[in-house]
């Protein structure tokens, strides 16, 4: 720690030291920026001053604070889909507020321009390493299913890969899916996924914008060590009442929102259901009674999503947000019955308060739950089997503008965690057998935080903070410092020099069996035996401007160390183990590589490419013999190109095309058979090598939509067509191995290699209306 320590002091030092180039006066332009008619805040949108080469992003609730000094200047508001709003302004002697409602483009072709939000914002920026997506870009590529979805477009970007075909995990920068913060509106979201992983949990039409944070993370955000996305939900239109929908070939989608109290006040309300246990009961019911009938399991899922608020007055407003959702699995016949079932419960109430211009505080009371529930029952025995994490948390953040081009966040939060583990059950239905197991565990974490932005000058800033951590479960105390700084240089008007580094700590570890095909997925605390994570990453890029502001080009180098890390033995049993820590193993990783992204805002062609060149691995002392092995999704080389074409006002075309290095795999190199039974089969052992020694094929896929805008009578309309694999590429899944017999099937001859496939060419259209 004596580095990241060292650095912090130096940081801290240049900002004393640094030449007082904010001496002239300057006053505090703040305001908000929402659609015309109360609509929701436009997040991310750019409010500028061109001729000082100025410029302030809105943040979640589409705030934005600028420091000008004294005299007449030309403020400029723009974001995408929307006309640029401009205003001449007279800074005298007094802070200013100045709101902006935009005017909705007139031209459709503004609703495909990939413009996040403007690219001269981006190079400016402090914050490296960040990756921003609104609801309306992500609606415009392809799906699979037609269903949008939020985490798989990010997945479409450059340093974050997905756990396999059509999942919605995410693996940033070398990490697990487990090392990733997920929050909606900051209340945390512990299982981001629909349908085993193929869907996040994030119903489009009720989310705002989502930010992913691979690096270089804020001080306010902790207990992760590999990315945070933020989720921010809509608020909804304070003037009128607005519908909004879609019906796909799987699932259909409403959105409702409006006013509670005209220009106060104002609520939205979103549901999602899939439908594909109507047609398999269906079939099931035409099926019945024929021979050698198998049931198909029902399956379907169901999401819920809520938010209000109110303006209490000019310095302060209520939100409250919800979100609820459900999947379940079943299989049901004569003499045997499966139930599993597993979804999330979120809540949060916030309250903002500006003290003034300058200084506000934000107030979140959150809570959280993830539960899974598997039920079985066979002849006259059953047992029921539960997992949960459930959450309250309590969290305040300050920002507060400073002269002389300073301005602070600070807070803290706590969070009080409960974790039911494989609560487990078993019953008779004469009541003579019955018993049960399982372990209750509570745990405490808090946090502390402050953060400095600091414009040294018009070449120059810095963000630097620290996070103080700390962690108390089963008698055991863990605390640590979590430094965080991060740099930007401008070499010119159109180049830009960033730098960061973070440290991040992570108490509580996702419990999975890799074996199961069910989301079995267990929570664990840090105790006296199973030490929190801990990483540390260093980043440094240079981004360039080019071809009169339509393209920016990013290149990012960075390394992560991670330590205490968990695996688990061979063999291990993870669902009903009253001394589940006796299954971890401990070690340590490494990631690195290399990030390029090429990006195209303007124009009827708009898109991206990205690349990345990487490295992961992690080292256990009992595992792979103590030496190094790369993880199953080590991937060399991983390339995204995204292009989004408008052929006419009415009709766009889209495209998506990824390629990456197979994942890391093991595969028996040989088998040797021993009898310990005359005249008994043989058993056949296989024999393996190197852990993750052998790859899979190269994953590769072109996914193609068009998007036809309807005119109907009132409001919009569109009718979206999609390729999944448009090509039929059958990608690998996984590989087993099948025994080749002889013409009697007594001798086994050999065994010979499989490969299972998931998607073929899967095509869907998809109706979309909002009026």
């Amino acid at each position: 720690m004596r580095l990241p320590a060292f650095a912090v002091y130096i940081i801290c030092l240049l900002s004393f030291l640094a030449p007082d180039v904010f001496a002239q006066s300057t006053y505090t332009i703040s305001g908000y920026v929402r659609g015309t008619g109360g609509e929701d805040a436009l997040i991310g949108a750019t409010v500028s001053v061109p001729e000082l080469r100025i410029g302030a992003a809105t943040d979640a609730r589409g705030f934005y604070t600028l420091q000008l000094p004294e005299g007449s200047h030309t403020l400029q508001a723009t974001y995408i889909g929307y006309e640029t709003a401009t205003r001449t302004i007279e800074v005298t002697d007094r802070d200013l507020t100045i709101n902006f409602a935009l005017l909705p483009a007139n031209s459709q072709l503004r609703e495909v321009v990939i413009e996040a939000n403007s690219l001269q914002q981006k190079l400016n920026a402090n914050q490296m390493s960040v990756e921003t997506l609104t609801t309306r870009e992500a609606k415009l590529l392809p799906a699979i299913f037609g269903e949008v979805d939020l985490i798989k477009a990010l997945q479409l970007k450059p340093g974050v890969q997905s756990g396999g075909e059509g999942a919605s995990g995410l693996y940033v920068r070398g990490g697990g899916p487990d090392q990733n913060l997920v929050l909606l509106d900051d209340a945390v979201v512990y299982n981001a996924s629909h349908l085993f992983g193929f869907f996040s949990v994030f119903n489009p039409d009720a989310v705002e914008s989502v930010e992913l944070y691979k690096g270089g993370f804020p001080a306010q955000f902790g207990g992760r060590l590999s990315s945070v996305v933020d989720v921010k939900m809509r608020e909804g239109n304070k003037e009128r009442i607005g519908v909004t929908g879609g019906i796909g070939l799987i699932a259909s989608r409403l959105t409702v929102d409006g006013p509670i109290v005209k220009d106060k006040s104002s609520f939205v309300l979103s549901g999602r259901r899939t439908y594909f246990d109507v047609f398999t009961r269906q079939i099931n019911r035409i099926q019945e009674g024929k021979e050698d009938f198998n049931p198909i399991p029902d399956y379907y899922f169901y999401d819920l999503n809520g938010k209000a608020n109110y303006k209490l007055g000019e310095k302060d407003e209520l939100f409250l947000s919800g979100y609820f959702g459900r999947d379940f699995f079943g299989f049901n016949d004569a003499d045997f019955q499966f139930g599993f079932d597993w979804g999330n419960k979120v809540g949060a109430l916030r309250w903002q308060h500006k003290f003034n211009p300058r200084f506000q505080v934000n107030t979140t009371l959150s809570g959280s739950s993830y539960q899974y529930n598997v039920s079985n029952k066979i002849d006259v025995f059953s047992f029921n089997l539960t997992s949960d994490i459930r959450d309250i948390a309590l969290k305040t953040d300050f920002s507060l503008i400073l002269d002389k081009g300073h301005t602070l966040q600070f807070g803290a939060m706590a969070t009080r965690h409960n974790f039911t583990i494989g609560r487990l059950n078993f019953d008779s239905d004469d009541d003579r057998i019955s018993f049960g197991a399982g372990n209750d565990y509570e745990a405490t974490e808090a946090a502390a935080y402050v953060a400095d932005d600091f414009q040294v000058n018009a070449q120059l800033s810095l963000n630097y903070g620290l996070r103080v951590s700390a962690f108390s479960s089963g008698g055991k105390t863990y605390g640590a410092f979590e430094p965080r700084a991060s740099a930007r240089y401008s070499l010119s008007e159109n180049t830009s020099l960033k730098a960061s580094y973070a440290s991040m700590m992570q108490y509580i570890h996702l419990v999975a069996n890799s074996g199961a095909s069910l989301p079995t997925d267990i929570w664990y605390p840090s105790n006296d035996y199973v030490k929190p994570q801990r990483s540390q990453q260093v980043a440094a890029g240079i981004s360039h401007l080019f071809g009169g502001g339509r393209y920016m080009v990013t290149n990012e180098l960075y390394y992560k160390w991670m330590h205490r890390q968990i695996d688990f033995r061979d063999g291990a049993n993870l669902f009903v183990n009253d001394n589940l820590e006796a299954e971890f193993l401990f070690g340590k990783g490494e990631s690195y590589g290399n990030e390029v992204y090429l990006e195209k805002i303007k124009g009827r062609t708009t898109g991206w490419v990205g690349y990345t060149l990487s490295w992961s691995y992690r080292q256990f002392d009992d595992i792979n013999e103590g030496r190094r092995f790369p993880t199953r999704y080590d991937r060399r080389h991983d390339l995204s190109v995204v292009v989004l074409h408008e052929l006419s006002k009415r009709i766009s075309l889209t495209g998506a095309f990824v390629y990456g290095t197979g994942n890391a795999y093991s595969l028996p190199v040989a088998r040797f058979a021993f009898q310990d039974v005359q005249g008994k089969s043989a058993t056949v052992v296989p024999v393996y090598s190197d852990r993750n020694s052998f790859r899979l094929d190269a994953f590769h896929r072109l996914d193609l939509g068009l998007v036809l805008k309807l005119k109907p009578k009132r409001g919009e309309a569109d009718l979206t067509f999609n390729a999944y694999n448009a090509y039929n590429r059958r990608n690998p899944y996984f590989v087993y191995f099948e025994q080749v017999k002889d013409e009697d099937d007594n001798e086994t001859l050999g065994f010979r290699a499989k490969q299972v496939s998931l998607f073929p060419v899967i095509p869907s259209v998809t109706y979309n209306f909002k009026f």
